[in-house]
């Protein structure tokens, strides 16, 4: 019997103990914690969000490339709304009353899920209709107006390596709880790389209800009120000029311009055309479907999204690769007599001198060439297999970043295309193929696909003689260091010894004055450029013309690709246009004698070349 009373004694003190801790527990949050009050008395009070000014996207020199100006969106919380003139506030701000019915039936509908909360009701209305807003505000009770940022645009051009914002959607939020409906977030381009620099903090206003639900005054006289933090500017690594004259240069024709400065590998240039309206962006949700709806898909952004076979701009790694696994030297011979025929199998080209050594091969371009070298490569016998020597090839290419994506911070990048021996077994039989089987790989041709991004990077990674750092677009700043992985040099598995034959003739080829020179029309005056020309077979119209080149020869500050699709031959239109970019920047101007060129480039109009669908 005294065992079960002290057992009863025992469970009664632990209940009173338990209510205890309850009572002090509630005593605690619902009387002394008044954060816990501001949060959980919310139908006593109203929040008033404050927004902060995004912050502005600058170039390398501090020119501002992405602005902001001020706008304002109406806001309404439902339930405080009562019956108003609906003609007069739609006369304010040029709206529908069906479009205010329709609203007003949504809120009515979900109007526990709402609660005291405030939406937005118009956004981005302009400073007339605000200011019209507020000499009538009294006659709309339940309505307010927010003041707001949008973005402006010091400079045309740019619009998809800039991106847009847009307001957050449902299934965002469901993945990023940290926002709120009304929010904006960066969609595509650096507004999106640098969302959490650029987007600030949100602040806010506390009000105190009245028993009535109106608005009496700052809730604790204003100490639980929080300022909005701006948003952090990001400094990025183009050249504003640079990028505007890229914009001329790719006006009315479909392709890329990228200018790498090699020695950082930062982005000096990043050029897609047809490229989206800058003008546009500030209001993307008005344009929205227009823009997705143009056949040229002006958001695409071809320099990193739009994998192409290379052309002949892929000779200079096939050489690489010979010099490296010494089955070529610079003077090897190979003889073209207008291609390389071997029974039924015909690789043309164009006709020139013959035999030649690799300089010449690189000046004149020669396809017979990197076909014999190409072959010496897969068929050399210390691999015991063509598989085996093409396996080794691959790993070659990877090297140069080619078959992936290189890691940018540039959203939506892709890794490109390198085919694998199991697609060829597939294709010819399991270890049926040959390297005849594969030969349009020698010129850049076949199954190879590469952004012009990687071929930027290329002309960076031969101007450095055999080394890259990862391009990006951020600028390191003390304020914005960037990510380790841009710091780090990237090697390629060819010596760095082998890279200045490859120089020599990419030099010849600009500058050889004997004859037979593919790029003499990207000659700089005063500037020893080196280069190399690529014509790229499209089956679906007319070829797309490629060139890379890197400038000066012995110190390279620039390297550039142009990619012009269905331009014809890699002198006709793409080399022109790179190097008219390379001597923009070097010299900051185009000289007396090349004027003219620059004319034929900006009133060259090819984008009715590309076949899209209407």
């Amino acid at each position: 019997m005294d065992t079960f009373q002290n057992r009863r004694g025992i469970l009664v003190i632990a209940i009173v103990i338990v209510f205890a801790v309850i009572a002090f527990r509630l005593f605690q949050v619902q009387i002394l914690d008044k954060e816990y009050r501001v949060t959980a008395e919310n139908n006593a009070l109203k929040y008033e969000t404050l927004y902060p000014a995004r912050g502005r996207i600058l170039d390398r020199n501090g020119d501002v490339l992405v602005d902001n100006k001020l706008t304002y969106d109406i806001m309404v919380t439902p339930i405080d709304v009562t019956p108003f003139d609906t003609l007069a506030f739609c006369r304010i701000f040029d709206l529908d009353t069906a479009f205010v019915h329709e609203k007003f039936r949504e809120y009515r509908r979900y109007r526990r899920r709402i609660g005291y909360q405030s939406l937005v009701f118009c956004r981005q209305v302009t400073s007339e209709q605000y200011n019209m807003f507020i000499e009538k505000n009294y006659q709309f009770p339940g309505f307010s107006g927010v003041r707001r940022t949008s973005r402006s645009y010091p400079h045309a051009g740019g619009g998809n390596l800039y991106g847009y914002i847009s307001e957050v959607d449902p299934a965002y939020l469901k993945e990023h709880p940290e926002y709120r409906s009304g929010d904006y977030v960066g969609k595509t381009g650096m507004e999106e790389s640098y969302e959490t620099l650029l987007r600030g903090e949100k602040g806010y206003n506390i009000y105190l209800r009245d028993a009535h639900g109106r608005i009496k005054q700052h809730y604790e006289d204003g100490a639980y009120d929080k300022e909005a933090v701006a948003g952090t500017d990001v400094t990025t690594t183009i050249d504003g000029v640079l990028q505007a004259y890229g914009e001329q240069l790719m006006k009315n024709k479909v392709g890329s311009l990228v200018a790498i400065e090699p020695a950082t590998g930062e982005i000096l240039t990043m050029v897609s055309s047809p490229g989206i309206d800058v003008s546009l962006l500030a209001d993307i949700n008005k344009h929205y479907k227009d823009i997705v709806s143009d056949p040229y898909k002006p958001m695409f952004n071809r320099a990193v999204q739009s994998p192409q076979p290379p052309g002949s701009v892929f000779k200079l790694v096939n050489g690489l690769i010979g010099l490296q696994e010494g089955v070529l030297t610079p003077n090897t011979l190979y003889g073209c007599n207008r291609g390389y025929v071997v029974g039924n199998l015909r690789v043309g080209c164009h006709g020139h001198p013959s035999p030649i050594n690799l300089y010449q091969s690189i000046m004149m371009s020669c396809n017979a060439y990197y076909c014999y070298v190409f072959r010496s490569i897969l068929d050399n016998p210390k691999y015991g297999s063509v598989r085996a020597g093409f396996e080794k090839w691959k790993e070659y290419t990877a090297s140069f970043g080619f078959g992936q994506k290189l890691n940018t911070d540039i959203p939506g990048e892709k890794a490109g295309t390198m085919p694998s021996a199991e697609r060829y077994d597939k294709i010819h039989g399991k270890d049926r193929w040959k390297s005849l089987s594969i030969i349009s790989l020698s010129i850049g041709q076949g199954e190879i696909g590469c952004t012009p991004l990687h071929l930027a990077n290329l002309a960076a990674t031969i101007a450095n003689r055999g080394w890259f750092y990862t391009p990006h677009l951020q600028k390191d700043t003390p304020e914005c260091p960037i990510d380790g992985r841009f710091k780090e040099r990237h090697y390629t598995m060819v010596d760095t010894t082998h890279f200045e034959d490859i120089v020599k003739g990419m030099e010849m080829a600009i500058n050889y004055t004997g004859g037979g020179a593919t790029a003499t029309i990207a000659r700089i005056p005063g500037v020893i450029a080196c280069g190399k020309t690529g014509t790229a077979q499209n089956p679906h119209g007319d070829d797309h013309s490629v060139f890379i080149t890197f400038a000066p020869k012995d110190d390279p500050k620039i390297a550039v690709v142009a990619y012009v699709e269905n331009g014809g031959f890699g002198a006709t239109w793409a080399a022109p246009i790179a190097s008219l970019l390379v001597e923009k920047y070097l010299n900051g101007e185009i000289a007396p004698e090349r004027k003219a060129l620059e004319q034929r480039v900006f009133d060259g109009n090819l984008i009715y070349k590309v076949k899209v669908k209407r």
